[in-house]
């Protein structure tokens, strides 16, 4: 007979006694459990002792997190958390150097604890942690655990960053601009500004002014990668905290010290792989770095704006520069307008006589004006060429350079995601945005090039402007970018690999390949081969769980918290999780102190139904927060494991693996994708000798039973 609910049983374990096995009721009062553990050691005054797990971080039991607590899990008794805290409270300011660091080691170790968290700042601890780093008298180890003790007791929220005081701030400011600092004391300060910068303006202001970009530049070009990483993390904290202007301002500035050929050369092709945190900052970097040609894209044309006719006169100028030079007395004003708007008809505009109209449409808006201006005055011969080319062609056969260009900026500007808010947990940049300034631009030089070639070698109307542009082109252009070339060169050269009889022959091989499966007898095939290939599918995400994952926690303030790891134990029975040090990719499972098992599951939750989501339902966060959220409800409703999936991969495999376990359909879209292509592979290999023969559609007749059987052998004849 199973145990009832209320009652786990667990091991309570004290320094120098025998371990105490007992029956938890979860009924009874905390009070009363610790009573009756330490009257079962003759230990007076139980009010003064607490229970915390033996294992991982090492939590204080409560009343609000006894709940938690599992059959099997071990337990120690220890100092409660309101004695602990008065013994460090004084420890800290202690004159001897060893217990005041023994003090300060253990404080930023408990300091993870809300409960003890809770005790320590309200004895005015955090006032005690000010003045040691105020008065500056601490260095080297002492002052690392003090600033760490200082960030984990900010992580819990009790207190206001607002608060901190402009000598604590200009203190902290120096260990990131001091160049004779421990690299361990330069990643806490940094991290400690960072948190700063988004909780209020005048924050941002300081940060700003007192840790230049320059300093910040110098720590990227460290060997340390863990000092690297805290200082794109400042810097990013910076870029998304700063007004438009300010920001504009940064990146022109970083621009000139050529930033993201640094990052190019000594970061994404470091000999180092790139992590998870990093990847996600540059994928930032380059999103707010393309976001600053959103205002341009959101400005129609302003007719009245003498700056922005003089640059559609400029391209009509460079284009067509000997019928420009004609003397103003030549011809009448009529005749001058005439000759205009011919040379913007052979342009491309679609309204010759007033080719500000062709831009009063937002998106693209001016951002195609400025690309077709860059075209002309950066590749002027690329440029006259392709003007020439289609002026000297029929009308009808003309690739239109003006429509080309806008319809061509609003599909980089779609496929870029320019105008989009910042995802906070995507990693998808394209290294070769970090190979070049001024990387929108030219790479609107390559595919505006590339639409004049795609026409030609099409023999395109007008009538297939759609197609070449909207269709042809956005797949050249997706199809290579998802190649993820290094630099603009290889992707120039890739994209024009890429002909229309390359789309033409990858296009005809897929559709081929869909009649193929369409035929009556290959879907009968397809249902037969179905039920084997879903349990090929159902092994592998089971063995991706057993394999587990590294999962964040998504905190109110930033983007990451703290590292946790979860893993299904071999035998499929246990999901193991707890908290992991950066750094550390695939703990032993034996380290991994917490657990669920299998069979206490009741369902699983994604998306708006999560908790966790319902919590931190504020605003542009969560778009993609929610597309990668789950929560695993485990015993009653009351208790989740909340989950926020790294990437949309890992989503859609834990989802199935934790459907698999509880006996569910596998639902994610990388389901119908894995068994796809593998019912694509199986049905290739089936129907190898099948190749060049048609199928038919309906099976052969069976022919009649022959009239006897007299062609069978007679065995009994053998046998004599």
């Amino acid at each position: 007979m199973p145990p009832p609910k209320d009652v786990v049983k667990i091991a309570i374990q004290m320094v120098g006694a025998i371990p105490q096995l007992i029956e938890l009721q979860q009924t009874k009062p905390l009070a009363s459990v610790l009573k009756d553990v330490c009257d079962a050691w003759s230990l007076p005054n139980a009010e003064r002792y607490a229970l915390q797990y033996a294992d991982g971080r090492q939590t204080y039991i409560t009343e609000s997190n006894r709940r938690d607590i599992k059959n099997g899990s071990i337990l120690r008794l220890t100092t409660s958390p309101d004695q602990e805290a008065e013994q460090l409270y004084v420890g800290i300011q202690s004159k001897n150097v060893d217990v005041k660091t023994d003090s300060l080691k253990k404080l930023a170790s408990l300091s993870q604890d809300v409960t003890f968290a809770q005790e320590f700042i309200s004895r005015n601890g955090l006032k005690q942690i000010y003045s040691i780093v105020e008065e500056g008298n601490d260095t080297g180890e002492m002052l690392a655990h003090t600033l760490k003790a200082f960030t984990e007791l900010m992580e819990h929220d009790f207190v206001s960053w607002e608060n901190l005081s402009t000598v604590f701030i200009k203190k902290i400011v120096s260990y990131v601009n001091m160049n004779a600092v421990d690299a361990s004391i330069q990643q806490l300060s940094l991290s400690i500004l960072e948190n700063m910068v988004p909780t209020s303006r005048l924050l941002f202001e300081v940060v700003k002014k007192e840790v230049t970009l320059d300093r910040l530049l110098t720590h990227l070009q460290v060997t340390n990668a863990q000092l690297q990483l805290k200082a794109m993390a400042l810097l990013i904290a910076l870029l998304l905290s700063a007004t438009d202007a300010e920001r504009r301002d940064m990146l022109d500035y970083l621009r000139e010290k050529n930033i993201r050929q640094f990052i190019h050369k000594n970061i994404i092709h470091s000999s180092e792989p790139l992590g998870d945190e990093m990847a996600h900052y540059l994928y930032v970097l380059q999103s707010v770095s393309l976001n600053l040609c959103e205002h341009r894209m959101k400005m129609s044309m302003d007719p009245y704006s003498q700056e922005q006719r003089d640059l559609l006169q400029s391209l009509r100028q460079t284009a067509f520069e000997l019928e420009s030079e004609v003397p103003a007395g030549t011809f009448s004003t009529e005749r001058r307008r005439s000759l205009c708007a011919k040379e913007f008809r052979k342009l491309g505009f679609m309204n010759n006589s007033n080719p500000a109209e062709d831009l009063r449409r937002a998106p693209p808006g001016l951002l195609a004006l400025d690309n077709m201006v860059y075209f002309s005055r950066n590749t002027p011969n690329a440029y006259s060429r392709f003007i020439l080319e289609n002026s000297s062609r029929e009308d009808k056969h003309e690739c239109p350079f003006a429509r080309s260009s806008i319809q061509l900026t609003l599909i980089l500007c779609e496929i870029l995601h320019i105008g989009e808010p910042c995802s906070e947990t995507a990693q998808a940049f394209y290294p070769m945005f970090f190979g070049q300034d001024h990387f929108f631009e030219e790479l609107f030089c390559i595919c505006i090039q590339l639409v004049n070639k795609t026409w030609k070698e099409m023999r395109a109307t007008q009538e297939d402007f759609d197609k070449v542009v909207m269709q042809v082109v956005r797949e050249q252009i997706t199809r290579t970018l998802s190649l993820k070339p290094t630099s603009l060169e290889l992707f120039k050269t890739r994209v024009n690999a890429l002909n229309y009889s390359e789309i033409l022959k990858l296009r005809q091989t897929e559709r081929l390949h869909q009649e193929e499966t369409l035929a009556v007898p290959v879907l009968e095939l397809r249902e037969k081969l179905k039920p084997e290939l879903l349990e090929l599918i159902r092994q592998q995400r089971l063995l991706h769980l057993c394999e587990g994952t590294l999962f964040r926690k998504i905190s109110s303030r930033r983007r990451q918290d703290k590292l946790w790891y979860c893993r299904l134990s071999p035998n499929h029975k246990v999901l193991h999780y707890g908290d992991v040090e950066e750094g550390v990719q695939s703990p032993p499972i034996e380290s991994l102190t917490e657990k669920i098992p299998v069979a206490d599951m009741k369902m699983l939750l994604v998306g708006k139904e999560c908790p966790h989501t319902k919590e931190k339902s504020s605003g542009k966060q969560n778009k993609d927060v929610l597309e990668l959220a789950f929560s695993i409800v485990h015993d009653v409703e009351e208790y989740c494991l909340n989950f926020i999936a790294p990437t949309r991969y890992e989503f859609c495999l834990w989802t199935d693996g934790l459907n698999v376990l509880l006996g569910k359909e596998m639902t994610s879209e990388r389901t119908q994708t894995d068994l796809d292509v593998l019912l694509s592979m199986e049905l290739k290999l089936r129907l190898l000798d099948l190749e060049n023969i048609s199928i038919p559609d309906n099976p052969p007749p069976i022919p009649k039973p022959p009239s006897n059987l007299n062609f069978c052998y007679d065995f009994s004849h053998a046998e004599q």
